[in-house]
């Protein structure tokens, strides 16, 4: 690799800085290293194993730079902690330790490090080794993120969904915090097939997919294709009303569109029907309830009358 050029010309598509955590509870250390990366790099420091677990829960890194010795959690403990947590964005964990036996690496690899750096720390090869890591785990990111998107519509496919189910249901049973699901339903769509033709469906599928996803403006808010026709929005942090306010924007982006739909039964327009579903994640409930929850709104939805949002909120 090319220590003379830029993280963006390695990495075609980069439109932001890594985000490095550099984990360590001596402050010279974090201070020595973030002067090595604040230029390349978006960095985040933490003193404690217990608060980079809290920090990668709200905001994973890229890589992370790990010290093996701290008083409250050591470095394996914290390496135990993130395959426990199983988040789904995967990072590159290098140890940096004073520590320079043999076991001590060996254990670090067992662990899952990509890498062991020993101090004192060379400024050039702590350099030279992060970029390394991040150069391929931000390639394998690119590849990663074409297999999760939908070929038609350009949204997150059903795989990508289960994943931040997953991710977002512990993350509100940890906050005790709710998640909302819509999940959405182009209303007629076989009879618009039927009638204008298949070409003019799938068009009709990626316009309404690009419409709803320009209403989502929060970053971890959501838009999948569910499957076919239908469309499921994650909203974590989000509460009935404000699922219930969403919804509505989303009806209204599509009618916007004014696509003609001569067999629709609310009009001559194209629209879509929602079920909402909200939870605060208590023992007991699964993500997999909350889903039929929502879908089951989704039918009375459409057994209502079609363009309208149905909604239920799930108790503890």
């Amino acid at each position: 690799m090319n220590s003379g050029q830029s993280l963006a010309e390695l990495i075609p598509g980069l439109t932001r800085k890594p985000r490095l955590m550099i984990v360590d509870d001596q402050t010279v250390i974090i201070r020595m290293l973030n002067e090595i990366f604040k230029n390349e790099f978006e960095v985040s420091m933490a003193t404690s194993g217990r608060q980079a677990l809290d920090m990668c829960a709200a905001n994973p890194p890229d890589i992370m730079l790990l010290d093996v010795t701290m008083p409250d959690m050591d470095g394996y403990e914290v390496c135990t902690a993130l395959k426990a947590d199983n988040l789904p964005e995967k990072f590159p964990v290098i140890f940096v330790t004073g520590r320079s036996d043999v076991s001590d690496e060996v254990r670090a690899f067992e662990m899952g490090a990509v890498d062991f750096i020993t101090k004192p720390i060379n400024p050039v090869v702590v350099h030279a080794r992060v970029r390394t890591h991040v150069v391929l785990k931000l390639q394998q990111d690119i590849l990663r993120s074409f297999a999760m998107k939908d070929g038609l519509t350009g949204v997150t496919n059903r795989r990508r969904f289960d994943e931040l189910m997953q991710q977002h249901w512990r993350q509100a049973q940890r906050d005790k915090s709710p998640l909302s699901l819509i999940l959405i339903d182009i209303d007629h769509f076989k009879q618009y097939n039927d009638h204008y033709g298949h070409q003019a469906g799938d068009k009709v599928l990626r316009d309404v997919a690009n419409a709803m996803r320009l209403v989502l403006q929060r970053p971890h808010d959501s838009l999948s294709r569910y499957g076919g026709e239908e469309f499921a929005c994650l909203l974590p942090g989000t509460d009935e009303a404000g699922a219930a306010f969403m919804a509505q924007r989303l009806l209204e982006s599509v009618r916007l569109l004014a696509i003609p739909h001569e067999f629709s039964s609310s009009g001559s327009l194209l629209t879509i029907s929602a079920g909402i579903a909200t939870v605060i994640p208590a023992v007991g409930q699964t993500a997999s309830g909350l889903i039929a929850a929502a879908d089951e709104q989704l039918y009375c939805a459409k057994h209502d009358g079609r363009n309208c949002v149905r909604q239920v909120v799930l108790s503890g």
